[in-house]
């Protein structure tokens, strides 16, 4: 009979302790560690995300209960409250980026077999943020609105895999375009945004270094037409132009190209800028609607793990619950693209909550989540047979 640790623990394996030890040394964050390890930090945090635990006594209440499952997870034991809370205060979050950074090299392998939605090869990037709503009274330091708190997480998703690529936590009064523009991206590269992000120096930096945006354009901006491209009549795009834009402040010295795209259902009209002159209207259109996918992304995070409760009110508590929400839906996104099965990722969430501590191969459950696991050999009778005269 093949023996298998619990499906937590084979989860875990997708970690290598080697790398984890080089990142805690990179970022000496075992420094004053005092017998608190950063690898029973990480498991109690990643518990909290999959296991949905609402508090600190949830998550070392629910480790503690597990009696006999702690050690195929590297643990001595189930952490006390005061000491995770201590550690998630004190010991620096740039640790569990670097392993969400580590964990997304295997993922994107991965998500390289799969087939892509466009034929381009050009790398097709999201970028946008979220708001994560706190109470100001314990979040002192996320200043919002007058008397309301929040965290931003600025995003970028790899759509191919539907993967998150970096992120930037700040407070809730962050600007998108501040941080946008501190960001760098490969040549060669689609960005693609909302308006929000609208910042026509910024555009000529990123036509200068050779990257691709597709973006609204705002209703108020100054539009000189160069030239007409030809477009198919009756069809979706209403226009295909070469122009220049600008505002009453600012002109843009270099070229770019507006399509209008009629909704076919809605009949609106959605009138887009790009620097992209070679692919089609029409393609360039389905770039955009693309953009709709990290809204998908950040509903599925807030709904599934623990970004919008914490267990910690200080800065560093929040980014390091974030980052390991991030890990956390890596790791599902590595189960879901592994997977035979075709799961929902709900329904992938909700049943790996109720099997972590359950001792089963979780290759053979991911492809077969409603198959029995195999039976145990049967005992030899002849072995306890006691012979009587």
């Amino acid at each position: 009979m093949n023996r298998v640790c619990s499906i937590f623990s084979q989860l875990l394996q997708l970690f290598p302790r080697l790398e984890f030890e080089a990142a805690v040394k990179k970022h000496k964050a075992n420094r004053h560690a005092r017998g608190f390890h950063c690898w029973t930090q990480f498991i109690a945090m990643l518990f909290c995300h999959l296991g949905r635990a609402q508090s600190l006594r949830e998550i070392c209440g629910g480790l503690s209960a597990t009696v006999g499952k702690l050690k195929h997870l590297g643990l001595e034991g189930a952490p006390c409250k005061s000491t995770l809370a201590y550690a998630n205060q004190h010991r620096p979050w740039e640790l569990f980026r670097t392993v969400f950074l580590e964990l997304l090299q295997r993922c994107q392998q991965v998500a390289r077999a799969e087939k892509k939605h466009f034929r381009f090869k050009n790398p097709l990037i999201v970028l946008d943020s979220t708001v994560i709503q706190l109470a100001l009274s314990m979040f002192d330091w996320a200043v919002y609105q007058r008397e309301k708190g929040a965290a931003k997480i600025h995003l970028v998703l790899e759509h191919h895999g539907l993967l998150p690529q970096f992120a930037v936590i700040t407070e809730g009064k962050g600007s998108d375009l501040t941080v946008a523009r501190s960001m760098k991206f490969a040549a060669g590269t689609i960005l693609v945004f909302d308006r929000g992000y609208q910042d026509y120096k910024w555009f000529e930096r990123l036509t200068q270094d050779k990257v691709f945006f597709v973006t609204r354009l705002r209703c108020h901006a100054h539009i000189e037409i160069l030239k007409q491209r030809p477009i198919v009549p009756n069809g979706t795009i209403v226009r295909d132009q070469d122009v220049r834009i600008g505002s009453q402040r600012y002109r843009m010295q270099q070229t770019l190209r507006l399509i209008e795209s009629l909704d076919p259902e809605t009949g609106q009209s959605i009138i887009l800028i790009t620097n992209h002159f070679r692919l089609a209207a029409r393609t360039l259109a389905e770039v955009y609607e693309q953009r709709w996918q990290i809204e998908v992304f950040f509903r599925a995070l807030k709904q599934n793990l623990r970004v919008k409760t914490f267990v910690g009110t200080s800065v560093n508590a929040v980014h390091i619950q974030i980052w390991t929400a991030l890990i956390a839906i890596l790791l599902l996104k590595y189960l879901h693209m592994r997977s035979t099965y075709k799961w929902s990722f709900s329904n992938l969430v909700a049943l790996l909550r109720q099997q972590l501590f359950v001792y089963r191969d979780l290759w053979a459950w991911i492809n077969a989540p409603y198959q029995p696991p195999p039976d145990m050999q049967p005992i030899d009778s002849q072995q306890y047979s006691l012979g009587f005269t």
